[in-house]
């Protein structure tokens, strides 16, 4: 198996795989036996990001996922250093909770004792200090147990703000940015705000929601979770599916490559973000890598462009 390219997170971080695994609502719906084998098969072919954030809200049934990734790394055979984690900081108990305490409760659910990448859930508060932020990150990136942190769907200048602090006191700044990026919407990744955090900042792109949790490629008939919805679009990317499906087939591909396949031809992008439920279905999106060096990426953006759903639907500086 031909490993898929590599590329670096932010402008000194480490290699890594061009796709990532994500393990919302995917681990604990496989056989344990396929679980191991898929993630061997995705470190075998160059996937070495895995993003096991801690999910669920009080009052919602517990969710293992990330609990199962520890057993699953383990059963397969994996080193420590074969892989990288991707863990979730959430901010809605930020600062009157710090973040050690729910950094340290992630590590001991994943059976590790670093996170490589904590990703910043949504902001949503108007009043965090984000210097101090800044600060508390760096704290747990000197006490060794994270290397690098991003942040998930925050504005550009919330991002560029995050930058200055950490210039100002010579520490590290955001590395990497996950947006929801897709076919279907395209406004924010593609932005001029955000052409410019990439370019000027040295923040890197991370695609997810690539899917819009299997809307996009018709599988997901409401009873599956999916993130929220800038712009209130969803209808009308459903509606796009069949229409997607036909080109994907033009090509001799499928809905979910060419879905990936778009994400890859962005220039700031280091990795896309998607979730696997088995073996067969990685291998089959792993197809992706060849189907952008088949078409070409200028080809690529100009077939999928009708499908692009949220144009002049939300503002491209972001949440």
């Amino acid at each position: 198996m031909t490993a898929i390219p590599q590329r670096r997170i932010g402008r000194d971080g480490p290699l890594t795989g061009v796709l990532s695994l994500g393990s919302w609502h995917t681990y604990d719906r496989m056989d344990f036996r396929e679980a191991v084998t898929l993630v061997r098969t995705a470190v075998d072919a160059g996937i070495s990001l895995f993003d096991v954030g801690v999910y669920g809200l009080p009052g919602s049934p517990p969710v293992f996922t990330d609990v199962l990734f520890s057993a699953m790394v383990r059963a397969a055979g994996l080193k420590r250093d074969d892989y990288l984690l991707s863990a979730k900081l959430w901010l809605e108990g930020y600062p009157e909770h710090d973040l050690r305490a729910q950094l340290d409760n992630a590590l001991f659910r994943a059976g590790v004792e670093h996170a490589d990448l904590v990703v910043l859930g949504d902001l949503r508060r108007d009043d965090t200090d984000l210097h101090q932020l800044v600060l508390d990150l760096d704290e747990l990136r000197q006490a060794g147990l994270i290397r690098q942190w991003g942040v998930n769907n925050w504005s550009a200048s919330t991002i560029r703000a995050l930058h200055d602090f950490a210039a100002a006191e010579n520490v590290p700044g955001p590395a990497i940015a996950q947006l929801k990026y897709s076919v279907s919407r395209r406004s924010i990744p593609d932005g001029e705000p955000f052409k410019k955090v990439f370019g000027e900042l040295g923040v890197t792109l991370q695609s997810s929601d690539i899917f819009e949790g299997g809307v996009l490629l018709g599988k997901n008939s409401g009873a599956r979770q999916v993130g929220r919805d800038p712009g209130g679009i969803r209808e009308r990317i459903a509606a796009s599916a069949p229409d997607l499906a036909k080109i994907a087939g033009d090509l001799g591909a499928t809905a979910a490559q060419l879905c990936l396949a778009f994400t890859l031809t962005h220039p700031a992008n280091t990795t896309t973000l998607f979730g696997a439920t088995s073996t067969a279905q990685l291998e089959d999106n792993l197809g992706a890598v060849d189907l952008v060096e088949r078409v070409g990426a200028h080809q690529l953006r100009e077939l999928v462009e009708p499908f692009w759903a949220d144009r002049e639907s939300v503002d491209p500086e972001g949440p």
